[in-house]
């Protein structure tokens, strides 16, 4: 198939692209991050490009990691730019009646987080258009914008110069998922489109849990360092947990362990 890839720049949709082009698909890349004219909150900007693709992949958003979130997520440019680009996204879907996935993220149902708020609209565009729409669980890959890394990636760096000094006390359990895994998942959620349960949930993640301390205690397993918890608690989710759904499993896997996404990365970063 011929992919239009929004978003290609991100950690997910390098990923992606390497992926669908290694499996034999054609991919149009677009980002603003590579052009400024690619920038999906001018009305119309995909008009000359979507029309001629087989698949759209929605991955782009203005997001980051939890330091990014708490910085900006509750500014008005934030939301201004994620209302404008789902808004002028959706509209050329519409216009073109291309299939689709909008990548959302399992912090869509948590209402204090004008991030997940952001997403919760762009669900209910995708369920209008009967696209699918996937939940991200902490999907981490390599990263190049370290305003907007995330977890895994900006401890890397800290434990490269000596200690890994935590925003929190690492109480807070995730479930995290390599790029590749969620990659795969993604053009296979493409190849089986019309067998999918529109009303099912989609939640891409490998469903094992780990602290965000678990985690810097496994990165320091390969580079040794000190490890500095903090007083504070979460404040991006507010310690609040979902339990994904494993409707998904039903065609598709996660390969990687946590352990083995983490040597991946710090290889690669």
């Amino acid at each position: 198939m011929k992919y239009l890839v929004l978003g290609s720049s991100g950690q997910v949709g390098l990923e992606l692209c390497k992926f669908l082009k290694k499996e034999g698909h054609e991919v149009v890349e677009f980002d603003i991050v590579a052009d400024e004219s690619q920038d999906l909150r001018i009305p119309n900007v995909l008009d000359e490009i979507i029309k001629d693709v087989d698949f759209v992949m929605f991955l782009a958003f203005d997001v980051g990691g939890s330091r990014y979130l708490k910085k900006y997520q509750h500014t008005y440019e934030f939301i201004n730019n994620n209302v404008r680009l789902t808004l002028f996204t959706f509209e050329a879907l519409k216009k073109y009646q291309k299939p689709f996935i909008f990548a959302s993220s399992q912090m869509a149902n948590m209402s204090y987080s004008p991030y997940g708020v952001c997403k919760s609209i762009g669900e209910v565009y995708a369920k209008a258009l009967n696209g699918l729409t996937v939940k991200f669980w902490n999907v981490y890959g390599p990263e190049h914008d370290m305003e907007k890394s995330h977890v895994i990636t900006d401890f890397i760096i800290k434990a490269r110069q000596g200690k890994i000094e935590m925003m929190t006390d690492g109480k807070e359990e995730r479930q995290f998922l390599h790029a590749e895994d969620c990659s795969r998942c993604l053009m296979t959620l493409s190849e089986k489109y019309d067998e999918i349960d529109r009303d099912s949930n989609l939640h891409i993640t490998n469903f094992e849990w780990n602290t965000i301390l678990e985690i810097a205690e496994i990165i320091k397993e390969f580079i040794p360092c000190d490890i500095f918890p903090s007083e504070e608690i979460d404040s991006v989710q507010m310690n609040k947990r979902n339990e994904p759904d494993p409707y998904i499993l039903n065609f598709w896997n996660p390969k990687i362990s946590i352990k083995e996404g983490i040597e991946k990365i710090i290889k690669e970063i």
